[in-house]
C-alpha cells in the first residue's frame, strides 16, 4: 500500500492506496475536488460539510443514472439477441425444407440409378 497527499476544495489529504492504482485514486480525487468546488463557488452553500453532502449526492445520482442506462442497454441487448435467436428459428424451417428437398432429389436419382442397372443386368439374370 502506499500513501499520497491530495487537496480537496484546497484541504489536504493523506490516503492509503493500493500499488498501482494512484491513478485512479487521483482520477477519483480530481473529480470530487471538481464536484465540490462547482457548488462551492455557485454560493449558495458555505460550509465544507454541506458541499460534500451535496457533492457525494450528486455523484451518486450519476452512477444511478448510468446503472439504468447500462441496465436498460443490457435489456435491449438482451432483446436483441431474443430477436436474432427467434429469426434463426424461423429461418431453420425454410433451411431443413430446402435440406429436405435436396435429400428427396438424391433419392430419387439414386432410385433412377438403380432402375436402370437392374433394366441393364436384366439379360445378365437370364444368362444364369
Amino acid at each position: 500500500m502506499k500513501q499520497i497527499e491530495v487537496q480537496i476544495l484546497q484541504q489536504s489529504y493523506v490516503l492509503t492506496c493500493p500499488d498501482g492504482q494512484e491513478e485512479r485514486v487521483l482520477e477519483a480525487v480530481r473529480r470530487v475536488d471538481e464536484a465540490m468546488t462547482g457548488i462551492r463557488d455557485s454560493g449558495k452553500v458555505r460550509s465544507r460539510e454541506r458541499v460534500a453532502v451535496l457533492a457525494a449526492l450528486n455523484m451518486a445520482f450519476d452512477v444511478l443514472d448510468r446503472d439504468i442506462q447500462h441496465a436498460q442497454m443490457a435489456a435491449a441487448h438482451a432483446e436483441m439477441q431474443t430477436i436474432a435467436q427467434e429469426n434463426r428459428v424461423q429461418q431453420s424451417p425454410e433451411i431443413s425444407a430446402e435440406v429436405v428437398a435436396e435429400q428427396q432429389r438424391q433419392q430419387a436419382l439414386a432410385e433412377q440409378l438403380v432402375l436402370r442397372l437392374d433394366q441393364a443386368l436384366e439379360n445378365d439374370a437370364k444368362l444364369l
